[in-house]
């Protein structure tokens, strides 16, 4: 009996003792998995973190330069608008069109070599800007007859129409009209007076 009783006791101290063991052993594997895991957790949310705030910046730089970038080329768009605008060119002193008084030869109203360069010009800007119109103001010097001088600035005009066009002015651009010798620029009787008074001058409007 009594030596039943010390196996007992020696069955019972083995099973304590390899359920202890499973207990502790369970248990390190269970404290592993968990600092295991959060490691694991802690690298996503700090890693999930800088993707954000670099996301984050990136949008706001792209933003910041694309209104930048628009706001700028509307400006830059506005301002060349302005500084090409048709009055601004009617009015700068050094543009191609600055010169409007084309002039002849006496009794003639052919157009000089040096006078076409600058009807082109005159041309090219019309026919560039549907909202302008030119008048055309033929005229003569004192010599001859007031209706032929009437009918000579009329001819001269009529040149001077007639290259602006084959540039690419439209008709309805264009007015002409003669003074003949009414309007001189110039009043002495001397052939300078008069090569000045030899002339077709370009009106300019914009509507």
């Amino acid at each position: 009996m009594m030596l039943l009783n010390a196996r007992s006791k020696i069955l019972f101290l083995c099973v304590t003792a390899v359920l202890i063991s499973a207990c502790q052993t369970g248990s390190d594997e269970i404290i592993e998995d968990s600092t295991a895991i959060d490691g694991v957790e802690q690298s996503q949310l700090e890693g999930s973190e800088v993707s954000t705030d670099t996301s984050g910046t990136a949008a706001d730089l792209t933003v910041l330069e694309d209104g930048s970038d628009n706001s700028a080329i509307a400006f830059d768009d506005e301002a060349q608008s302005k500084a090409d605008s048709p009055q601004v060119m009617l009015d700068k002193a050094d543009s191609d069109i600055a010169n409007r008084v084309i002039y002849f030869q006496y009794d003639s109203a052919k157009i000089s070599e040096d006078s076409l360069s600058t009807i082109e010009a005159h041309g090219n800007f019309i026919a560039s800007n549907k909202n302008v119109s030119a008048r055309l103001e033929g005229h003569s010097d004192e010599r001859g007859s007031r209706e032929y001088n009437i009918a000579l600035g009329d001819r001269r005009a009529q040149s001077v129409r007639r290259v602006l066009l084959f540039q690419g002015a439209s008709s309805d651009q264009l007015e002409t009209i003669s003074y003949g010798e009414e309007r001189p620029v110039m009043t002495s009787h001397t052939d300078d007076s008069w090569s000045k008074n030899r002339r077709v001058e370009l009106v300019y409007e914009v509507n």
